[in-house]
C-alpha cells in the first residue's frame, strides 16, 4: 500500500455488491517550484490576516460560513450544521449507469484518482468488477461526495486496479457557440488539407507521456539555481526574438510552411514502430 493517505474510505457498490475501497489522489504538484510573497525591504514572509471592516482583524473561531441570497444579505451556517447533512454518497460510490469507454466528451473530466481495495477480503470482488468493465468496454458512472461537493465520477479499468475521475456537471461547462458562432463553416482548401492530412500521419506514433517534459518548471529551477549563485543579485534574462510578420498571400504561405514542415519532419523525426502498439480494450 502506498506511503500516502487515502482522501476517501468507503464501499464501491454494484447492485448487491458492495466492497470496500480506499481512493488516493493520483497526481502529484510537488514537482513545481512553489513560491511566497516576500516583504522587500525586510525580507519576510507576508502573512494575510482576517479583517472586518469597521473591527480589524478577527479570530477564526468567530468565522461562520455564509451564504449571500440577496444582496449584503447572508444566511450563516456553522459547521456542525453544514457535516449534518446526510448524503449516502458520503460513504458508499454506487455505479448506477454504465456507458461506452469513449462516450464521454474530454471536456468533461477534471480530476484522476485510484481506486484500490481496502483489504484482501475485498480484492476478490474487486478483481470481477475491474475485469467486467474491461470485458465489456464500459466506464461505470456514480455519484461520490468528497470535501464537501458532491461529484459526478468516472470509474474504469486501469493496470490492476480502477481509476476514477471526477467530471463537470452539464451546468458548469460553457456553452461552445459564443466561442465558435463567427468561425466559418466552410471547409478547408483540399490542397491544403491533403499536405496537413499528411504532415499528421508522419508525426503519429504510440503515446508515450514520458517523452513530454515541463520546459518551463526546468527554466524556473535553473533560474532559481543561478539566482542562489548569484547570492540573491540581480542577474540578466534573454530577450526572446521577436516574430516575424506574415506577409503576403495567406494560402500561398501556408501551404509553404505545411510542406516545410512536412519535408523535415520526414528528414529529423526519430524512428518509430512501423506499426501503432495495439490498444488495449480498456485503459
Amino acid at each position: 500500500m502506498p506511503a500516502s493517505r487515502p482522501i476517501w474510505k468507503g464501499q464501491l457498490r454494484l447492485s448487491l455488491v458492495s466492497i470496500a475501497v480506499e481512493l488516493y489522489t493520483a497526481t502529484k504538484a510537488s514537482t513545481k517550484p512553489s513560491f511566497r510573497q516576500i516583504h522587500e525591504p525586510t525580507g519576510k514572509p507576508v502573512r494575510y490576516e482576517k479583517v472586518v471592516a469597521g473591527v480589524g482583524p478577527v479570530d477564526k473561531d468567530e468565522i461562520m460560513k455564509g451564504f449571500e441570497y440577496e444582496k449584503g444579505d447572508y444566511v450563516l451556517l456553522t459547521n456542525d450544521e453544514i457535516d449534518a447533512v446526510k448524503l449516502e454518497t458520503r460513504k458508499t460510490l454506487e455505479l448506477t449507469q454504465f456507458v461506452g469507454a469513449c462516450e464521454i466528451d474530454p471536456i468533461y473530466f477534471d480530476k484522476p484518482y485510484f481506486v484500490v481495495p481496502a483489504d484482501d477480503l475485498a480484492e476478490d470482488a474487486f478483481r470481477v468488477i475491474r475485469d467486467a468493465l474491461r470485458a465489456s468496454e464500459k466506464v461505470g458512472l456514480g455519484q461520490l461526495a468528497l470535501r464537501g461537493k458532491e461529484y459526478l465520477v468516472a470509474v474504469k479499468p486501469t493496470g490492476t486496479g480502477l481509476l476514477l475521475e471526477t467530471l463537470h456537471y452539464e451546468a458548469e461547462i460553457r456553452k461552445s457557440d459564443p466561442f465558435f458562432s463567427e468561425i466559418s463553416a466552410k471547409k478547408a482548401d483540399p490542397e491544403l488539407l491533403e499536405v496537413a492530412t499528411a504532415l499528421i500521419e508522419k508525426k503519429t506514433a504510440p503515446f508515450d507521456a514520458g517523452v513530454f517534459k515541463d520546459h518551463y518548471q526546468s527554466a524556473l529551477r535553473e533560474l532559481i539555481a543561478r539566482k542562489l549563485k548569484s547570492k540573491g543579485r540581480k542577474i540578466s534574462t534573454k530577450d526572446e526574438p521577436e516574430e516575424a510578420q506574415p506577409s503576403g498571400s495567406n494560402v500561398v504561405n501556408l501551404m509553404a510552411a505545411l510542406k516545410s514542415s512536412l519535408e523535415s519532419s520526414s528528414g529529423s523525426r526519430k524512428k518509430a514502430p512501423a506499426k501503432p502498439a495495439p490498444r488495449k480494450k480498456a485503459s
